[in-house]
């Protein structure tokens, strides 16, 4: 290969190495079976597409051409089971659909078996018949992605909404798998400009596929937690409560107190959150409440510790260090999204305006020297006595 074809796979190699770090770094912090298995396939993935490229023979011409020959016969096949038995995982295996998921399961069994064989053969065969195994190769990988996008359609024709975005990878992954078996099998006519559009492909591939096991990794996560009603987390707004949201202001206050910068406590007080419970239900109050956490975690942003300290009052705290200022711009944000007035629905469907009444209070203090239940109560307290009317509105709010 010339200078300019490993310039273009070497940008491919960067770009897939990017992703493996990132899905290791989500592995590290989620550390859940689900981010284990991104990160194995987008290694696996990622691997076979640049063994196909031929950079590693180019850039280490002493590599045993044996060796190369095994790998890209089988590198391909093998990350092909694991993104079908992966596939069928993510689709929701068999509790959702029997039928694709036995399909997803004998088919990595299959691919598992051909790549095994194909690796073996590889290091048989003379050099000059691979040519023939390689084409072998792409076929066998050609049924792989035809079972990824049937199966892919089928989701997003039962509803699942990521299915859709896992169509369009599909079609990439047939774009990249075409592009790569044709620059390893030597066809005439692949010029730079294909060989380009082949590694800009494996690298959107792999992104796509990376957030769509991450999106539905989150969302199994929340499910989770939502099942199991853990304490410390208002089942309402997912905030925490009690003694987790305790320790996680404890944590803010040390973690401030080793930067040597300051904490902002603020209480927000909602005074009537009761206050349509006889006319539309209890339904009303988590709807108000769920409602008012996206409000203060949309002013106050995801730097800081948001939580519930009972119904009526949430907890925000601030980390402020000698390079960041806080001004009184945050609090007037805050004030003017939680009271703006929004609709409530009953579980009759009757629609009704609630117009919050809130009361607000902060408090600046040294980390070093402050308790962090007191100054909870303190602010609270403060809060509630500074509840006032809100001016009236022009309009209500009927985005909830």
């Amino acid at each position: 290969m010339d200078m300019a074809e490993n310039t273009i796979w070497a940008i491919m190699a960067g770009g897939v190495l990017s992703l493996v770090l990132l899905a290791a770094a989500d592995t590290v912090v989620t550390r859940s079976l689900g981010a284990a298995r991104n990160m194995l396939l987008i290694f696996a993935i990622g691997s076979a597409c640049i063994f196909l490229s031929g950079l590693p023979e180019a850039l280490l011409p002493g590599l045993p051409e044996r060796l190369t020959m095994a790998l890209k016969a089988g590198f391909g096949l093998l990350s092909s089971a694991l993104g079908l038995r992966f596939l069928g995982i993510w689709a929701g295996g068999d509790r959702e659909d029997y039928l694709i998921y036995r399909i997803t399961v004998w088919g990595a069994y299959g691919m598992l078996i051909a790549s095994l064989v194909m690796a073996v053969l590889a290091t048989l065969v003379s050099p000059h018949d691979f040519h023939g195994l390689l084409m072998l190769t792409a076929g066998f990988n050609a049924i792989a992605v035809v079972l990824c996008m049937v199966i892919a359609v089928r989701a997003a024709l039962l509803g699942d909404p990521l299915a859709r975005w896992l169509v369009l990878a599909c079609l990439i992954l047939a774009g990249l798998m075409a592009g790569l078996y044709l620059h390893a099998l030597k066809v005439p006519g692949i010029g730079l400009g294909l060989q380009a559009l082949t590694a800009a492909a494996a690298v959107l591939f792999l992104l796509i596929v990376m957030v769509l096991i991450v999106v539905r990794n989150r969302q199994q996560r929340q499910l989770i937690r939502l099942s199991r009603l853990e304490m410390g987390w208002d089942p309402a707004t997912g905030l925490p409560t009690g003694a987790k949201l305790l320790s996680e202001v404890e944590h803010a206050f040390w973690r401030t107190g080793r930067m040597h910068g300051h904490c902002v406590v603020v209480g927000i007080y909602l005074s009537n959150l009761y206050e349509l419970g006889d006319s539309l239900g209890r339904t009303s109050d988590n709807q108000i409440l769920a409602a008012t956490a996206a409000r203060i975690r949309r002013a106050a942003g995801f730097r800081c510790v948001v939580g519930i300290y009972h119904p009526r009052c949430f907890i925000v705290v601030f980390s402020v260090d000698r390079k960041r200022t806080f001004n009184e711009s945050y609090i007037a944000r805050l004030l003017g999204l939680v009271t703006q007035p929004l609709q409530v629905v009953g579980s009759k469907d009757q629609r009704q305006p609630f117009v919050p009444q809130v009361g607000i209070a902060l408090r600046t203090v040294q980390p070093d020297h402050s308790v962090p239940q007191d100054v909870i109560d303190e602010v609270e307290h403060e809060a509630m006595q500074q509840v006032r009317r809100p001016l009236p509105a022009d309009r209500v709010d009927t985005t909830w």
